[in-house]
């Protein structure tokens, strides 16, 4: 086990830092270029002025709702945060860390059978990342976890 990378000191937060950097930058300034024009055309009223500060904030609010996933590693297990979701794993739950060519993000295979995305740990824009992040991630995972007997390894 020679390839894996070391061990960070826990806790650690992956997240798709460039990603996330971009759509916090785009949603402020469409909030304020979208608020600035609604406030500067005179001929609208209040209310008119109002919804276009309304509909900037909303575009904003998406964009920071795009921005949330992430995936924390702590020494009592792993919390997945996805868009419209957050589960709590333990180590002994998660069997592998795949981040597979042409993957969007990473995916977790679980002891029961399942696979859950982890959308914090995505090669979109910054690849080079995402790969050392679930190399690193892989790693945390195989030094929390003791083989079972009956738990096929590979």
């Amino acid at each position: 086990m020679s390839d894996l990378p070391p061990l960070p000191e826990l806790p650690v937060t992956f997240r798709p830092t460039r990603t996330r950097a971009v759509l916090l930058t785009a949603g402020a300034v469409i909030f304020v270029v979208i608020s600035a024009v609604g406030l500067l055309l005179e001929r609208l009223g209040p209310g008119e002025k109002l919804s276009f500060v309304v509909t900037g904030a909303l575009i904003f609010g998406v964009l920071l709702w795009l921005s949330r996933p992430k995936v924390v590693a702590e020494e009592s297990g792993v919390t997945v945060v996805n868009f419209a979701s957050t589960r709590r794993l333990e180590w002994a739950e998660i069997i592998k860390v795949n981040l597979r060519v042409g993957d969007p993000w990473v995916f977790l295979n679980l002891s029961d059978g399942t696979s859950l995305p982890a959308l914090g740990i995505q090669p979109g824009i910054a690849k080079q990342q995402a790969i050392a992040d679930a190399r690193t991630l892989n790693a945390l995972v195989e030094a929390r976890t003791v083989p079972e007997p009956d738990r096929p390894q590979g």
